[in-house]
């Protein structure tokens, strides 16, 4: 991108002036879009974990649990991986390079600290719960370790759907307002 495609602007992060670029109205879509792409497949590959979860807990067919859960650990390998990083970076990128900052408004710092749990979730629990499932499947799939473990992953699932749709909702309405600033001398 040229320097045509930028203002300049200060931009107030703990309490100190930083000159940063604003983003101009193309550039900026741009990366919105590239936000929405990432949050839409991180969304719509944890309702697929959500699908294939649902079936791994009804059928009594050890290669359709096993088809379930290796297809789950492939998607946190790589999708969710992917969306997840994809996401956290063009999120960032507009705070800072857009008239929305970092910290100025209450429903983006709700958004970074849901986004902290949905990291956890996502890229570690997603990853360990789903490869610990494939080897408990081959082992022993009535166990209760496996019960457990599938629980767990199956909360995660719930708990990542509910704080997604939570963070689509907090972009579209933006509630509570923008912070009040307080003068440091």
């Amino acid at each position: 991108m040229d320097e045509g495609n930028f203002r300049a602007r200060a931009v107030f992060i703990s309490g100190r002036g930083i000159l940063m670029k604003k983003l101009s109205l193309t550039p900026k879509r741009w990366l919105l879009t590239l936000h929405l792409l990432f949050s839409a497949i991180l969304l719509g590959t944890t309702v697929v974990f959500l699908v294939l979860s649902i079936v791994a807990i009804s059928t009594d067919e050890q290669n359709v649990l096993n088809a379930c859960f290796t297809v789950m650990h492939v998607l946190s390998r790589t999708s969710v991986k992917a969306s997840t990083i994809g996401v956290v970076v063009t999120g960032v990128l507009l705070s800072v390079l857009t008239k929305w900052g970092l910290f100025r408004f209450y429903w983006i710092i709700l958004k970074e600290a849901m986004t902290l749990v949905v990291i956890g979730v996502a890229i570690i629990g997603f990853y360990f719960w789903t490869l610990q499932a494939v080897s408990m499947v081959a082992q022993n799939p009535a166990g209760s370790v496996f019960t457990v473990n599938n629980m767990q992953l199956f909360g995660g699932i719930i708990l990542q759907v509910l704080l997604l749709a939570t963070m689509f909702v907090l972009s579209i309405f933006k509630p509570w307002g923008q912070r009040k600033t307080v003068n440091r001398k």
